[in-house]
């Protein structure tokens, strides 16, 4: 179906939750609504305050560029914008940006009369960006636990907490995190892999294969095949766990467990069957 017929199944009026008709329009392909419009609002807000802080920095290399939080003795309160209050407004337009446009997916899925799905799965995202700057640092507080905005400044931040407690890759929730991604990999490649291989038929003329051919290249394989839809929602779960496990990976280091990560495992040692050897 062309693209520009297919439009026009899905450019129905409705379906929006803030402000009725009055957004209710497209701009080419792309609609707007109430929250297309907050979503461009706190995006060029907070574009045009990071460039302020640029300016008020020493240099524009984009490597080195950063907008860091206020420092710890500010606490939660307000700090002024030379010293960590730009970072504070372009977390809040941040968030807003990300939060509008999931509710703007939000009534995308209901005009097309279909699941929340899409939304859903960026509110993960959106969970985890916000664990980051906005819960972790409050539980802690103060708002500069929360990571600057830079390249370079953010993966010195990684670093920096990583070894804050020893080594973090003996946090619990850090490994099930990344055996969750290592996993939603591996899937995406084998149904990627297969997909192509079935849509390219050895040689011209060739027929391209059925989803009832890729079932039996995998029962072949592995003994089992969850099927063309299954291994969608195998991929959207995987993605998912993936990325609610590394938010509780970092929201629990320094709330809960303010120790090295090593330690924690000493639970291994002390079962009662080998603690007295």
């Amino acid at each position: 179906m062309a693209q520009l017929v297919f439009e026009r199944k899905y450019r129905v009026r409705g379906g929006t939750l803030i402000g009725g008709d009055l957004f209710d329009f497209w701009v080419g392909p792309f609609f707007v609504g109430f929250f297309g419009v907050t979503t461009l609002f706190f995006a060029a807000l907070g574009t045009f305050l990071i460039f302020y802080g640029a300016a008020m920095g020493d240099t524009w290399n984009p490597w080195l560029i950063s907008i860091d939080p206020p420092p710890l003795e500010y606490g939660l309160g307000f700090a002024p914008l030379e010293n960590g209050g730009i970072w504070q407004l372009v977390t809040i337009c941040a968030t807003g940006a990300f939060v509008s446009w999931a509710l703007r997916e939000v009534e995308i899925c209901r005009k097309l009369g279909m699941g929340y799905h899409v939304p859903f799965a960026f509110s993960i995202a959106i969970l985890a960006y916000v664990t980051l700057v906005v819960i972790r640092p409050v539980l802690m507080g103060a708002w500069g636990h929360g990571f600057p905005y830079g390249i370079f400044s953010h993966l010195d931040w990684v670093n920096n907490v990583g070894y804050a407690y020893g080594n973090f890759h003996y946090n619990p929730a850090h490994m099930i995190a990344i055996t969750f991604f290592f996993t939603t990999c591996l899937a995406l490649a084998l149904h990627g892999s297969l997909v192509l291989s079935a849509v390219n038929p050895g040689k011209k003329g060739d027929e391209i294969k059925t989803p009832d051919h890729e079932d039996t290249y995998f029962r072949d394989l592995i003994g089992y095949s969850v099927g063309p839809l299954g291994i969608h929602r195998l991929g959207l779960f995987l993605a998912l766990m993936a990325g609610f496990w590394s938010a509780v990976c970092i929201v629990i280091s320094g709330t809960i467990w303010f120790d090295a990560w090593i330690v924690w495992w000493d639970w291994w040692l002390e079962l009662p069957w080998w603690a007295d050897l």
